[in-house]
């Protein structure tokens, strides 16, 4: 893998784009060069389109509203008993899968966890993941419009970045994504990309995304690339419940569709779907939780 500084790239894709496509491939050869220099982000004067870019809430909220609504980071099951007959006698926890890191889910390592832990801080340095690693490599058809995208890693978060490169790929491409309707596509690569989606750290996505407030909590899209705050990846939110894989492709739509132009939205109705773009960090309800920006019934 190569190694990159972490550097909030100059432009956003800004093309009001409405969907991903079905599939995903290798772009261009893998490459095996020694790692280009990436600068840091840059705390650029904040424009006026990217006052709704960020997945945190208007810049006025105070600090009790710069929080997302967040539950216990592993809720315990409820331990099963037969139904209709009443029971006095203390059911035993669960046995942890001894196959599984401690605190963690087969959904968690399928996100490319390693650890339940959060460190508010790692190396600073991006890992860029080679394409060359991507196990599958699908053909992204339908659409003339092609989006090279790279995904990065901060070295020393408890992370595989294959395995998370793979979650990202699999969700941008899903028939439920931005290329849902066949106006958009997107393509893995290492070089360089129109689109960034970057996991990191508390603090490293503060840098990146200031001068936005995203006060360790959150995550944003902006300047090209899609920040990923390791917080949320590992907990999730508390209107998720305990499908945090649902809440991860959320957030890498959500994300991702800011750079493609997309705006906040609000909930529209009691019990209605969200908006992808709704920022459901902060708060769901009254919506439903939802993951795509073309959800099937």
């Amino acid at each position: 893998m190569r190694r990159a500084r972490a550097r909030a790239a100059t432009v956003v894709v800004g093309a009001l784009l409405a969907g991903a496509g079905t599939g995903w491939v290798v772009a261009g050869p893998p490459t095996t060069s020694a790692a280009e220099p990436v600068a840091r982000p840059s705390t650029a004067t904040l424009d006026a389109p990217d006052v709704a870019v960020r997945e945190g809430g208007a810049a006025a909220r105070g600090a009790a509203g710069d929080r997302p609504l967040v539950g216990p980071s592993r809720p315990a099951e409820p331990s099963p008993t037969s139904p209709g007959v009443p029971s006095t006698a203390t059911t035993p926890a669960a046995s942890p899968d001894p196959t599984l890191p401690p605190g963690l889910t087969a959904a968690d390592v399928a996100a490319g966890l390693l650890a339940a832990d959060v460190p508010e801080h790692a190396s600073g340095e991006l890992v860029v993941v080679p394409a060359a690693q991507r196990a599958r490599a699908n053909a992204a058809g339908g659409t003339d419009r092609v989006l090279r995208v790279r995904v990065e890693v901060e070295e020393g978060l408890p992370v595989d970045p294959a395995v998370f490169a793979d979650f990202v790929m699999t969700t941008l491409t899903d028939g439920r994504g931005w290329g849902g309707d066949g106006s958009v596509a997107f393509e893995v690569t290492d070089a360089e990309p129109d689109v960034r989606v970057v996991l990191a750290s508390p603090d490293l996505v503060d840098e990146m995304c200031a001068p936005l407030r995203t006060a360790g909590q959150v995550s944003c899209g902006r300047n090209g690339h899609a920040a990923l705050n390791f917080r949320r990846w590992v907990e999730a939110v508390q209107d998720y419940g305990d499908d945090r894989t649902s809440y991860r492709q959320y957030l890498v739509n959500h994300e991702v569709g800011h750079l493609l132009g997309r705006p906040h939205r609000p909930c529209t109705a009691a019990g209605a779907v969200a908006d992808v773009m709704q920022q459901q960090s902060y708060a769901v309800k009254p919506c439903l939780p939802n993951a795509w920006p073309f959800p099937q019934d």
